[in-house]
């Protein structure tokens, strides 16, 4: 049992974060190269990278599905799962992190903080997960680490406690200075690892310097360290390590380190950095689920009963891979879980340690471990598998609303029951897609995060189903809200058709509900008073307006941000039911919404435009034209940076518009900020 338990002390389960480009795949294969898990290294523009195996990947030269790998670094197990950096498929960042212990975030030297660098690291702040940065690009022109890190700063809000001082700038970049340890890390060119020496003499009095400033920011935020600072006035590289471990692990300062994983420099101390903060599956609170409605914690123990969440699906023709985080206990190769989602038996056929695409088979896996699983047939992302006889919940992943929709159809009608399956199995593993029939027109609708992530998702059926498929013109998912209500709105439903009758009297207040709110749209709240209506009949009323929400009155869209109060009802002795109350919720708040002042919403995205400061203004008119509204804009280097909010519906063929006008040297990143009124209904399609 003990060594169980210290081997647990030696995982890492971490992922890779950043805005795309900013080389998060080529860190990871950098990674997978120095642990020796790999002998060449992989290159993106080469399309021979291990993580984006999926041929759309490698034609795209992005990442587009999250892919977890296993290595091995002094020591210690790291599991490291490659997120995608592009918005679209910020849902499959979310999934990883639900599962993460801690983060590596990568920023461009060049660039710094940018618009997904900013949202996949808010993505983090929600799940607590403790993280480290790494300044990449440090060889390129224009790359300031200092710069870098006031970004950071600035537009992230953590403290940087910045541990490296580079050695060299832009294409003269050849390493860092350890400013714990104040050593130099020197990489000749095509060299694997790095030469260890005494700091270069032009540099020692800047690394004296910056060590003291790191001196000052951790003493000031962690008490033994302040109480080492203060005795002898400067701290020890072990104390200064422990304080880094524990201020790292508790959200309270981010390490940052900087390196060129294109020339493989910087990757070593980087690794290092990661077994030396980054938690260990014994170091995050224990995982906490429901059992009963009662909430339960699972300790990260070998021998406690087992509970694992479901993160990821792979549907291959071949069978399901299903991907795993172990929180408690052990699973065997055959042994019965049961799915406390689906709420039935499943049998572990085998059990694979993943290597992207490759997968070594394994006998077991315990708690803290990341694999993946072959035999499931119900679990699903989210699903929560468990010892049958002490069953637990575990919170799934949250999964985001689809906001973009194509109509798709089979360009032979005898394709269509296979372009039906080739759907489920889409949306089986990705929970962000959606499928349904439109009702008015009987097509089958497509619904995603945006037009990459629907393209994607086309192609896949086209690529891997063979299917031949007919795409409509995107559109947007639309919104409804209440602009002004209703009060005392009187609905009575009374139908008698032979025997038992139904009979339903309610009275609504209708309102606007600006507060966020996690219950789909609706705060629902009884005023009834001398017990007129039973509280069985208020949350049947309740169950009727959420129904009544998925159609509003001007285009038939989902209503959000509404407040129902129930404020009167009467009963009948016989009649009266939950199915009668249940009807009267849903068409008495239909109706009522119907009478009120309703308000058309679209959905807003916050777009940053980067181009030559010469086509600054045919891109402001440009965006201007498309109901864009600027936020800011910055120039610098001769080019300029223009930050604006425009209705995600404008947005579609603007990557090509902007190309156009600025001869292929504009380039742009946009990331959903929410919904705003639409300026008429007849904007609805």
């Amino acid at each position: 049992m003990r060594t169980h338990v210290n081997t647990l002390t030696t995982v890492r389960n971490l992922g890779i974060l950043a805005h795309v480009d900013a080389g998060k795949t080529t860190v990871t294969e950098r990674i997978l190269y120095t642990t020796g898990t790999t002998h060449k290294r992989g290159e993106v523009h080469d399309g021979t990278t291990v993580t984006d195996f999926d041929p759309q990947e490698r034609d795209r030269g992005i990442t587009i599905f999250a892919a977890a790998v296993s290595c091995s670094w002094d020591g210690h197990r790291i599991n490291l799962i490659d997120t995608p950096g592009h918005v679209d498929f910020a849902d499959e960042v979310e999934r990883s992190l639900r599962v993460l212990d801690g983060a590596v975030a990568v920023f461009d030297a060049v660039a710094g903080v940018e618009p997904q660098s900013e949202s996949v690291w808010r993505q983090a702040d929600r799940h607590g997960v403790p993280r480290i940065a790494f300044v990449n690009k440090m060889d390129r022109a224009g790359a300031d680490l200092d710069a870098a890190v006031a970004s950071i700063r600035e537009r992230l809000h953590p403290v940087p406690l910045v541990v490296q001082l580079p050695i060299g700038a832009e294409d003269g970049f050849t390493g860092v200075v350890d400013l714990l340890r104040m050593r130099a890390l020197v990489w000749a060119d095509g060299a694997d690892t790095a030469e260890e020496g005494p700091v270069p003499h032009a540099l020692r009095a800047e690394a004296g310097r910056r060590r003291r400033l790191l001196e000052e920011a951790v003493a000031e935020r962690h008490p033994a360290a302040l109480e080492e600072f203060c005795d002898r006035e400067t701290l020890d590289a072990t104390t200064l390590a422990a304080a880094l471990r524990d201020l790292t692990r508790g959200g309270d300062g981010v390490v940052v380190l900087c390196g060129s994983a294109y020339r493989n420099r910087g990757v070593e101390p980087l690794l290092d950095a990661v077994v030396a903060y980054l938690p260990s599956p014994l170091d995050v609170p224990p995982v906490r689920g429901t059992r009963d409605a009662a909430e339960q914690e699972r300790p990260a123990d070998p021998a406690a009963p087992m509970a694992a969440l479901a993160f990821k699906v792979n549907a291959t023709p071949t069978g399901r891979l299903t991907y795993l985080r172990v929180y408690s206990g052990t699973i065997g190769k055959g042994d019965t879980v049961w799915d406390a989602t689906a709420r039935r038996t499943e049998r572990i056929g085998r059990i694979l340690r993943v290597c992207a695409d490759r997968h070594d088979p394994l006998e077991r896996a315990v708690a803290g471990d990341i694999v993946a699983v072959v035999g499931l047939k119900s679990a699903r992302a989210g699903s929560t598998l468990c010892a049958p006889d002490d069953p637990l919940v575990l919170e799934p992943p949250g999964v985001a609303e689809p906001v973009v929709h194509v109509a798709v159809q089979a360009r032979r009608s005898t394709d269509t029951d296979r372009l039906a399956t080739a759907l489920a199995r889409l949306t089986e593993e990705d929970p962000s897609l959606a499928v349904r029939s439109d009702p008015q027109t009987g097509q089958t609708v497509l619904s995603g995060m945006g037009e990459l992530h629907l393209e994607v998702a086309v192609e896949r059926v086209r690529r891997e189903h063979g299917l031949e498929v007919a795409v409509g013109r995107p559109g947007v998912a639309y919104r409804e809200t209440v602009g002004e209500g209703v009060s005392g709105f009187v609905y009575r439903h009374v139908k008698q058709d032979g025997g038992a009758g139904q009979f339903a009297h309610v009275v609504l207040d209708v309102e606007p509900w600006e507060e966020d709110t996690e219950e789909r749209g609706l705060v629902f709240r009884s005023a009834v008073v001398g017990g007129r209506v039973p509280q069985e009949f208020v949350r049947a009323v309740e169950a009727g307006c959420r129904d009544a929400l998925a159609e509003g009155p001007l285009g038939g869209h989902p209503v959000t941000g509404v407040r129902v109060t129930l404020v009167d009802g009467l009963t009948h002795v016989k009649d009266s039911s939950e199915t009668a109350f249940r009807t009267a919720g849903r068409f008495g708040l239909r109706d009522a919404l119907r009478v009120s002042e309703m308000v058309l919403l679209e959905p807003v995205v916050e777009v940053t435009v980067t181009v030559p400061e010469d086509a600054v203004g045919g891109v402001l008119g440009d965006l201007a034209a498309r109901r864009g509204r600027v936020k800011g804009s910055g120039t610098g280097a001769g080019t300029a940076v223009v930050t604006a909010t425009v209705p995600l519906a404008e947005l579609f063929g603007y990557a090509t518009r902007l190309r156009s006008r600025t001869q292929g040297r504009g380039t742009f990143s946009a990331r959903p900020t929410g919904y705003a009124p639409a300026p008429t209904p007849a904007a609805v399609r």
